[in-house]
Formats: structure tokens, C-alpha cells, sequence
């Protein structure tokens, strides 16, 4: 914000901005945890579990991505408390995943990046001082 910017129009552009990253998170926590839906059941999966499969490089792309989500919510100004509590979602995840077949079973249960959001947005609907 320089000099000349009105402190309402910054306030908005940051709004904008969040609104912006928290539209493009969901989408990229839905697509991991709970994209498609076991026809029948109303078991919802995701791209987590379905590269679990691909043994290694799998996890690694996942957790990668989660990762990513954590580094966006730090961007935002998530609490260290809070990202401490997503990167324990996330790292749970990981062991549960890390157990052949059980780890696939585990990922269509065990949602993290799907917490992780709603960590997320319990931060960004605060209302913050001016």
C-alpha cells in the first residue's frame, strides 16, 4: 500500500486476493480427497488415493501438493499453531498412506487436505481489526 492508496481499497484488494487462493485451495482439496464418488455407496475418493497406488512416487506427488496447500495458508497468515496442526494432518496422512492397501483405504477415510481447508477458512472468516 503506498501513500496515496486508500486503506479500504487495500483492504479489498487483500480480500480479493483471499477470496482468489481460498476459491483455488478448495478446488485443489476437493480434487485430492474427495473428487469422485464410488457409484452406490456415497464413498468419495481422490486423486490422494488413487496415486497411493503408484507405489513411492505417489505419495511423494501428494504430499507434495498438500504441501503446497500449507504453504499457501502460511502466505495468508495462517497462526504457526494452526499450521502446525495441518502439517500434522498432512504427516498423518502420509503414515497412513505409507501402508500398503491399507493406506489406500485409509486415504478415502482419512482426509487431510479436506481438514487442512477447513483450518483454513475458520482463519479467513475471522473478523480482523482494521
Amino acid at each position: 500500500m503506498n501513500s496515496r492508496t486508500p486503506p479500504t481499497a487495500a483492504a479489498s484488494g487483500r480480500a480479493g486476493r483471499e477470496e482468489g487462493a481460498r476459491t483455488r485451495l478448495e478446488a485443489i482439496a476437493r480434487l485430492l480427497d474427495s473428487k469422485w464418488e464410488v457409484p452406490g455407496t456415497g464413498i468419495r475418493f481422490g486423486a490422494d488415493a488413487v496415486l497411493n497406488l503408484l507405489p513411492g512416487i505417489g505419495l511423494v506427488a501428494a504430499k507434495g501438493v498438500s504441501a503446497y496447500l500449507i504453504w499457501e495458508a502460511r502466505r495468508l497468515g495462517v497462526p504457526t499453531g494452526t499450521l502446525l496442526r495441518m502439517v500434522g494432518n498432512v504427516g498423518l496422512d502420509a503414515l497412513i498412506s505409507a501402508v500398503p492397501l491399507a493406506g489406500w483405504v485409509g486415504d478415502v477415510f482419512f482426509r487431510a487436505n479436506l481438514r487442512n481447508m477447513a483450518l483454513l477458512r475458520e482463519h479467513l472468516d475471522r473478523p480482523r481489526r482494521p
